[in-house]
């Protein structure tokens, strides 16, 4: 039995990957300290929450966020210190021997995160590899976009350097378009990449692992994405465990030749032209579809609470297949509204209770954190950094 008393502080309250941790760590009798940077935070309104607390913003207060963190566990003892978002991973990273003395802090290196957290470089690597990736172009100077835009074979997809999500990302389909879209991006994403379209037939998958201090493997899972929302790209608001052999043997080896440490999802799109998967990127950090593994059976957070107890466990790779995970408030209820094909999905879309299916956030058990959930709008109405994160979104809505 796990020790009742190890305590675990999880970062970045708002997000559903925060409240799965939150949830599979509470209901193995771990003490759950929940932080964000504002009070109506989902994962700190769970049951399986033992505290929650409001820190200063990593985003638009850096220095107090780490003083406060650094405070935190100096004043008490937490087993481990679990960052659920980039941006928060990459700022402790900085300080990594400083927190590391204090807690268990499964991150690697700033570096390593940085070199990884940057697009063109991991496309640059899997070339190496010899993992396919899409044609790519790579702009360092303005006056090539004129040339480059006359042999593009549109439509094409711009996609920030680095970047969360589909913020930043956008689909020109002929030179006016390109052209008008790189600037507005180049902007505050300075120079983005140009990638080929993949036909939106082809399906898109995640493989999930989890790596020790020494890059040796702990963990791994494969999921396949069935909706998202956009509706042209973004996060997966359905999807369904998967094994793919290939996938995940490519995304082992590019993350094993990285030197990796922790959790990172990797992220392929099958061609439907040439059926190959493709390397899309990788994920640096905890997935939003975190939940999936958990019901599935590679329950992640817990097994790097094994790691801060010092526990030893073979690489657990076996989960049931066919196990679906769904986003439904407001995710799949927003992939159908905007689907021009809705009436395809409407069966499947209505179809609430079976037993292979799980759902991110509603839970009858624990239903709280769904209120909060439909409430946390209200926060970005007087919360500075939530409206932050809301201006970087809509003025990258393209």
């Amino acid at each position: 039995m796990v020790n009742t008393f190890s305590d675990v502080f999880v970062t970045d309250g708002h997000w559903r990957k925060t409240l799965a941790a939150v949830r599979t760590l509470g209901q193995n009798r771990i003490r759950v300290t929940v932080g964000e940077s504002t009070l109506l935070s989902m994962s700190g309104f769970s049951r399986y929450c033992h505290t929650r607390t409001v820190y200063p913003s990593p985003r638009l207060s850096p220095d107090k966020f780490l003083e406060f963190i650094h405070d935190l566990l100096t004043k008490k003892s937490f087993r481990m210190l679990l960052p659920m978002e980039e941006d928060t991973a990459y700022l402790l990273s900085g300080h990594l021997n400083t927190f590391s003395q204090l807690t268990y802090l499964p991150i690697p290196p700033k570096d390593k995160l940085a070199r990884v957290r940057n697009k063109a470089n991991v496309i640059h690597i899997a070339e190496q590899l010899g993992i396919p990736v899409p044609q790519t172009w790579h702009i360092q100077d303005l006056s090539q976009l004129d040339d480059l835009a006359d042999m593009l074979p549109y439509p094409v997809v711009i996609k920030p350097q680095i970047s969360s999500g589909a913020v930043g990302v956008a689909y020109p389909k002929n030179q006016r378009e390109l052209k008008e879209t790189y600037q507005t991006i180049h902007q505050q994403f300075p120079f983005p990449m140009i990638q080929e379209f993949i036909p939106r037939e082809g399906s898109g998958y995640g493989a999930s692992f989890l790596f020790d201090e020494q890059s040796s493997l702990k963990a791994g899972f494969v999921h396949k994405r069935l909706r998202e929302y956009p509706v042209t790209g973004g996060a997966s608001t359905l999807r369904v465990s998967i094994r793919h052999d290939d996938i995940y043997d490519m995304a082992r080896t590019l993350l094993e030749k990285i030197g990796w440490v922790g959790v990172a999802m990797v992220e392929f799109k099958v061609d439907p032209r040439d059926g190959s998967p493709k390397l899309m990127e990788i994920n640096p950090r905890f997935w939003g579809s975190l939940s999936l593994a958990i019901h599935a059976g590679v329950n992640f957070p817990l097994l790097l609470h094994k790691m801060a107890m010092g526990e030893h466990f073979e690489p657990v790779e076996k989960y049931r297949p066919g196990i679906a995970c769904r986003w439904l408030i407001p995710g799949d209820l927003l992939h159908f509204i905007f689907n021009p094909n809705r009436s395809r999905i409407m069966n499947d879309f209505f179809r609430f209770n079976t037993s292979d299916t799980f759902y991110d956030i509603l839970s009858v058990s624990d239903p709280i954190p769904a209120i909060v959930k439909i409430l946390s709008p209200i926060t970005f109405l007087y919360d500075a950094d939530m409206k932050a994160r809301l201006k970087t979104r809509h003025n990258l809505k393209l």
